[in-house]
């Protein structure tokens, strides 16, 4: 059944370029807050969106699964009048993003994921998944999970930060549903042989999305696909590196403009 909810949003900008910006598993939209103020608003026009169980949807019920946030994605274009338009993924998110260009891939002018989890899913070792299944109610847990995916080397205060972000802006019933999805779900062979330009962001200093394993995917995924390694950062580059984020996809983004393809 098609979605009719409208995710809850908030546009940035006036550009001929619409863009769809998806958070991921930790935050709601807010996670763009870092970078909203540097945005290219002549060129761009965003919509940073809220998915089911986050921010002003965390009360809304659902599957809460990519394919469902997909179908929430289509919907608002929709509504927004965005016939075409290109997507900005984080983490979960991209995986969200990755799912509209497999149902809708004439609509998708041009898909960015930052620390993406691919197509294929996440494996987590048993450990591993201990940690990040019990973290719904452990705001410890999420702790060590931002700090283990950001090279254990940031400030404690931010790692606090984060954590009572996290917690206050998701539902704990949706956060944990969301994780069999974007860990269990594998739709990769819809992406097979996939012409629309990817970007892929990630940080050199992220163990649980190294460079290694989107060359291994994404790259593989999307024929026309790139990727980026930032230095001297881990999972959350909308926090840790702003500019430079800023400044990669949005090169990306107008490359479309120029009709020309960037190579892998």
């Amino acid at each position: 059944m098609a979605s009719t909810f409208l995710l809850p949003h908030e546009r940035h900008g006036d550009g001929p370029h619409k863009v769809l910006a998806v958070h991921g598993w930790f935050a709601d939209r807010s996670a763009w807050a870092p970078v909203v103020a540097d945005l290219d608003r002549v060129s761009f026009e965003y919509a940073l969106v809220d998915l089911r169980g986050y921010g002003e949807a965390k009360d809304t019920p659902g599957a809460y699964t990519t394919t469902e946030g997909a179908g929430d994605l289509l919907a608002l274009a929709d509504r927004l009048g965005w016939e075409r338009f290109s997507l900005i993924g984080h983490s979960m998110g991209a995986s969200v993003a990755q799912r509209v260009v497999a149902s809708a891939r004439a609509r998708v002018r041009r898909i960015a994921g930052v620390s993406p989890v691919p197509a294929s899913g996440l494996a987590l070792p048993p450990q591993r998944w201990e940690l990040f299944s019990t973290a719904d109610n452990e705001p410890a847990h999420r702790r060590t999970i931002i700090d283990l995916t950001t090279g254990g080397v940031r400030p404690a205060a931010w790692l606090d930060r984060m954590t009572a972000r996290s917690v206050a802006r998701s539902d704990a019933k949706a956060f944990r549903a969301w994780l069999d999805s974007w860990t269990h779900d594998d739709f990769h062979a819809d992406l097979e042989g996939c012409t629309t330009p990817a970007l892929a962001v990630t940080g050199q200093l992220d163990p649980s999305l190294p460079a290694e394993l989107i060359r291994a995917t994404w790259l593989h995924y999307f024929t026309r696909g790139e990727l980026v390694d930032l230095p001297v950062c881990g999972h959350y580059a909308m926090d840790e590196a702003p500019l430079a984020l800023i400044r990669v996809v949005e090169d990306f983004l107008r490359a479309d403009r120029a009709g020309r393809a960037r190579r892998a």
